[in-house]
């Protein structure tokens, strides 16, 4: 429903252009349930910590609901469109300044792009960057009320992170923070880097076109989205390393209680 959400609510597209959306979405679907059904997953993280994944989804679909929503007061106006493309105004100029993710966003553009889309990319990119912002202040939130993860129950480092091999070598604490403050990092210059490097593509005769609103739609939400998940990923894993120290700490003071130490 995600995927398919800007095709069935904006008009046009070609026939192909649908059933490449409805091959797209059928795989996501398919994936999603091999992931969540198998008992050893190969790719998604924290499948048994919600509610991690649960907010970036959210998260995600908030974001495409309303860009969708926003393309299609352009088509058929009304109060509840005009809600949404109102607040992306207000909010894209207050985020419209020099060096701004925004203005980056803007200024990745070429110089023949119309007015219409530079306007609706710059109310876009702020809606999209607020939301992102909020999602990642709900989980920070969600955190400390729920004691995220373990939420009373164990925490299964394998079963939640299978990417991570704790064998391959170093402390796993230390090696958890190095990533997380590497995600946090990489998180928050994503949004300032991707408008360069499209920029730098575009010099080399790679240049960008967002005239189709559901080009403009997905385009925006990755740039807004894919930062957000990874500090979200940096914060849950720095999370894993403080649980896995707080054991280890209380595991010492055990056996130091009952008389064993460790040479």
């Amino acid at each position: 429903m995600l995927i398919a959400l800007p095709s069935l609510m904006l008009a046009g597209g070609t026939v192909d252009g649908r059933q490449v959306v409805t091959l797209v979405a059928i795989f996501a679907a398919l994936f999603t349930i091999v992931e969540y059904s198998a008992s050893s997953p190969s790719l998604v993280e924290f499948r048994d910590a919600p509610p991690f994944n649960r907010v970036r989804f959210c998260a995600l679909f908030a974001t495409v609901f309303s860009l969708s929503i926003i393309f299609r007061g352009y088509e058929n106006p009304s109060g509840f469109t005009g809600l949404f493309q109102d607040s992306g105004a207000h909010v894209g100029a207050a985020l419209d300044f020099p060096l701004s993710p925004v203005r980056l966003m803007m200024t990745m553009m070429s110089e023949q792009t119309s007015p219409q889309t530079l306007i609706a990319l710059r109310d876009t990119a702020g809606l999209a960057y607020t939301i992102s912002i909020l999602s990642i202040v709900w989980f920070v939130l969600l955190l400390r009320l729920q004691q995220w993860p373990r939420r009373g129950g164990a925490f299964n480092v394998w079963v939640n992170l299978p990417t991570f091999d704790p064998t391959a070598g170093g402390d796993v604490v230390r090696r958890l923070q190095r990533d997380a403050q590497f995600n946090v990092l990489l998180g928050i210059l994503l949004p300032f880097l991707i408008p360069v490097v499209v920029k730098f593509a575009a010099w080399l005769g790679a240049p960008i076109v967002l005239n189709d609103p559901q080009t403009m739609i997905w385009t925006v939400t990755a740039w807004a989205f894919l930062p957000a998940g990874i500090v979200m990923r940096g914060i849950a894993l720095n999370r894993v390393a403080k649980m896995i120290r707080q054991q280890r700490q209380r595991a010492y003071e055990k056996a130091a209680a009952n008389g064993y130490l460790p040479a």
